[in-house]
Order: structure tokens, then C-alpha cells, then sequence
């Protein structure tokens, strides 16, 4: 009768928690493990194994995507394909047949003679001339100022030092750079030394900005035009200009002699810009003839590197005018 079990708790037969015959060998198979733990690349979902994807189907598709700039893209002009930006940088390139493969041009874009040129000549080279959304175009350049349009071109082809002294149109000035390292500065400077008649600019390998795509946009395609130089050791070359002649001027807040009472005359003249916050580094400065300081009000801490540079660029063309005349 129901309730009057004297054993309420026993187990029904067939009831027992657990195996009752043996598992056929699977438990001994379990305990066996699955073998070494895999690679991180080939762990699914792994983060590795999602960068290591990403780079096959890159280089699947040919690995000559643009590399974009935004703003600040100081180091790693040696490999990959640049995006150049900007209505005067792109049309520059193109006229001194800088080699490119593409030009891009956003949809909706405002033509003018400049868009217009770009395009004749890019038809006229047989680049592909491709329509991009302008969002598109924003993502291409990672949010920097294109003006609607772009064109893929390689990685700078720096000039050799000697190739640039050599080919000089008449007394050689050339602009160095020590720890510059903003290429926005470095454009500028560039533009500035074109626009005032220099022959080339040098740029140490470590620690400075390189001719990125922000470069070449800020020098308002001068780049095209001017020679650039890099050099492994730019003490050591400094004094090798000097051998052959040149006076090297290093600008310094604190130097000998002010630019208005700079007498260069038409000797060869490096002109040497430190970075904006610590200047010129103690050996660099050590190698320079004369120490050049910039008159300002009192109230002026200091200037740009790149404004500083085209103020000493300008007074040392107006001194080689004046000598030409005499």
C-alpha cells in the first residue's frame, strides 16, 4: 500500500547514478588528452589567428594597398605604397612624372583647372582613374585634408648628398635638419628652401621625420621639385662639407651672431635647423662654424623650426642678391 513501504528510500533497480558495465575502452581514450596545445595562429578565434588571416588575404591580393596618413606619420617611408593628398601636391607629382599607379577622385568633388590637369595628365600617363566615394576617400586617408582627390605614388626615392652638391645651379645652399620630427614641420621647411633658391635638404635616417604623404602635401608639391638627401650620421657629413668648403650656420637662440649681421657673402652655406624644443643636438652644434640667432621681441619665447628656417633662408638669399649686384 502506498506510504507503508518499509524501505521509502530504496532505489528502484536500474536506477544507480553512474556506469554499472564498463565504457568500452572511452574513458581510457578520454584521459589520453588531445595532444599539444595549437599555435595561437591556428586557434580559432584567436586574435593571432585573426591578424595572421588578415595578413594572407593581404598579400593574397597583391599587399600594394595605399598606407595612409593621418596627421602624423613620421617613420617608415621604405615600404609599401603612400596616398599623396592635395589638389597642389597631386598636380606637382604629376607634372615631374613622379611614378604613380592610380589617381583617385571623390564623387562630387568641386572641379577646377587643377582637378582637371590632374585628371588630363593621368589619362595622358595611363594611370587608372578611379571615382571613390568621398567617405571612402576619408577612410583612405585616415581623416586627412585630400581636397577630393589622391594619388597612390611609391615611397620617396631619396637623393644621394653628393648627386645633390653636383648638380647645384650655381653656389650651393642646402638645409639640414636635426631631430625634426614632425613631417608637417619637415614639408614646410621644404617649401621654404625651394621657394628661397636652395639646392637640396638633408635629413639624418634616425630620430627625424621622413617624406611622408603629410610632408609632400605640406610642402605644396616643392617636394617634387627639390632634392632630398638622407644620411646615416649627420655630424660626420656636416664635417665633410666643410672639406669641401661650405660654411655650416647652425640656428641657435643663443648664437654668436644675429642673422642681420650674417656675412655669408656667395660662399657654399648649410643651414642647420634644430627640433622646436630642444634645438640643435650638443655634436651637431659642436660641428657648425657659427651659431646664428634670429632677433625677436622679448616677449617671443621662440619660433617655429620651420619659420625660423625661412627667415634665415631669406636673409641669406637677400645677401647673395646684394653680392651678385656688387
Amino acid at each position: 500500500m502506498p506510504g507503508n513501504s518499509p524501505r521509502p528510500n530504496r532505489r528502484k533497480a536500474g536506477t544507480k547514478k553512474g556506469a554499472v558495465v564498463g565504457s568500452g575502452g572511452q574513458r581510457r581514450k578520454g584521459l589520453e588528452g588531445k595532444g599539444p596545445t595549437p599555435k595561437a595562429t591556428d586557434r580559432f578565434k584567436h586574435v593571432a589567428a585573426r591578424k595572421a588571416k588578415a595578413a594572407r588575404k593581404a598579400s593574397s591580393s597583391g599587399g600594394d594597398r595605399p598606407r595612409t596618413t593621418a596627421g602624423r606619420r613620421a617613420q617608415g617611408t621604405r615600404e609599401g605604397a603612400e596616398l599623396l593628398v592635395g589638389r597642389n601636391p597631386v598636380v606637382e607629382a604629376l607634372r615631374a612624372e613622379i611614378p604613380a599607379s592610380a589617381l583617385f577622385i571623390a564623387l562630387g568633388v568641386d572641379v577646377d583647372e587643377r582637378i582637371n590637369e590632374a585628371v588630363q595628365t593621368a589619362g595622358d600617363r595611363g594611370l587608372s582613374i578611379l571615382e571613390v566615394s568621398r567617405t571612402e576617400l576619408d577612410r583612405m586617408t585616415g581623416g586627412v585634408l585630400h581636397q577630393g582627390i589622391g594619388l597612390k605614388v611609391p615611397p620617396y626615392a631619396y637623393a644621394s648628398l653628393p648627386d645633390v652638391v653636383a648638380s647645384a645651379s650655381g653656389v650651393p645652399l642646402l638645409v639640414a635638419l636635426d631631430g625634426v620630427t614632425d613631417p608637417r614641420n619637415l614639408g614646410a621647411v621644404v617649401r621654404s628652401a625651394a621657394a628661397f633658391g636652395a639646392s637640396g635638404v638633408i635629413l639624418p635616417e634616425r630620430r627625424a621625420a621622413g617624406m611622408t604623404a603629410t610632408a609632400w602635401r605640406t610642402s605644396a608639391g616643392a617636394a617634387a621639385r627639390l632634392p632630398v638627401a638622407r644620411v646615416t650620421n649627420l655630424t660626420r657629413t656636416l664635417r665633410s662639407l666643410q672639406e669641401q668648403g661650405f660654411t655650416v650656420l647652425g640656428l641657435d637662440a643663443d648664437g654668436d651672431v644675429t642673422s642681420d649681421g650674417l656675412d655669408v657673402g656667395t660662399d657654399p652655406v648649410v643651414i642647420v635647423v634644430g627640433s622646436e624644443g630642444r634645438g640643435l643636438s650638443r655634436l651637431v652644434g659642436e660641428a657648425c662654424d657659427q651659431l646664428v640667432s634670429i632677433p625677436m621681441t622679448s616677449d617671443t619665447e621662440s619660433l617655429n623650426a620651420s619659420v625660423a628656417a625661412a627667415v634665415l633662408l631669406a636673409d641669406v638669399a637677400r645677401q647673395r642678391r646684394q653680392a651678385s649686384h656688387e
